[in-house]
């Protein structure tokens, strides 16, 4: 596949949860474009091509903890991609308040507390900077097993239309929905090879996506190619999902 070309040399990039699946992808994405990455977690870990803060963005006081960083190593911050997220399949009716609430705080406040952040460092600076929340199209369609993954990313969506005025014009703010992954998670909660194979059958691109490809759609959004575009929900699913009345017509669709 081509790869388009970005240059972010010298640029300085946050990506919280950069130390696997997407998160790493979206790291490699930006290193491998000239920036200086800087990169956290709630555990140490090793992050090629990038800084690695240990910390938790749930806290506020830790959020501002790795801007922080970013800062003193680097002397600016032009970008942070809000990667860190997810949750656990859980039936709604099974989900206990002390449950929804930790899902809907690393889905949606975790993300604020993170832009606030940046915010008070981009919104001083020469050049301003660029926000990324990474959602998911749960945000965008019901999502059985997942209410409170579903609630925050919705959340999250809106969050970003309101941050993208209230900030503008110095601090662009955009968000991607990302659609069915192909993940070491995602391997697990398809049930393996086969059902992976059955899922990338129903989305039209004929395959699931993958790290590079939410880190592409970040590279592009945090680019100057997009310094008009704001506020913007990029919907990164390959077309979206077969329609469940099609398949009820017509049978499964074609592999």
């Amino acid at each position: 596949m081509a790869q388009p070309t970005y240059d972010f040399t010298g640029r300085v990039v946050v990506v919280t949860g950069g130390s696997r699946g997407v998160g790493a992808g979206i790291v490699a994405a930006f290193s491998g474009a000239g920036a200086h990455v800087v990169t956290c977690g709630r555990t140490e870990a090793v992050v090629p091509g990038a800084t690695f803060v240990v910390a938790d963005v749930r806290q506020p006081e830790q959020a501002q903890r790795v801007v922080d960083a970013a800062v003193e190593q680097f002397g600016r911050l032009d970008v942070l991609v809000n990667n860190a997220g997810g949750s656990p399949a859980r039936p709604a009716a099974a989900s206990s308040p002390r449950f929804f609430e930790a899902i809907v705080t690393l889905n949606l406040f975790a993300p604020f507390y993170c832009a606030q952040a940046a915010h008070r460092v981009m919104s001083g600076q020469e050049g301003g900077g660029s926000i990324v929340n990474v959602a998911s199209v749960a945000a965008l369609r019901a999502a059985p097993g997942a209410s409170a993954y579903g609630a925050a990313k919705a959340g999250l969506v809106n969050l970003t239309a309101t941050l993208a005025v209230e900030w503008a014009p110095a601090v662009r703010v955009n968000c991607i929905s990302a659609g069915l992954l192909q993940t070491d998670a995602g391997d697990e909660h398809y049930g393996g090879p086969e059902g992976l194979a059955r899922v990338a059958a129903t989305v039209p691109m004929g395959r699931m996506g993958g790290p590079g490809d939410v880190a592409r759609a970040c590279l592009f959004l945090a680019s100057e190619g997009a310094d008009y575009i704001s506020g913007a929900n990029l919907v990164v699913h390959g077309g979206g999902e077969w329609p469940a009345y099609q398949a009820a017509l017509e049978g499964p669709p074609p592999a």
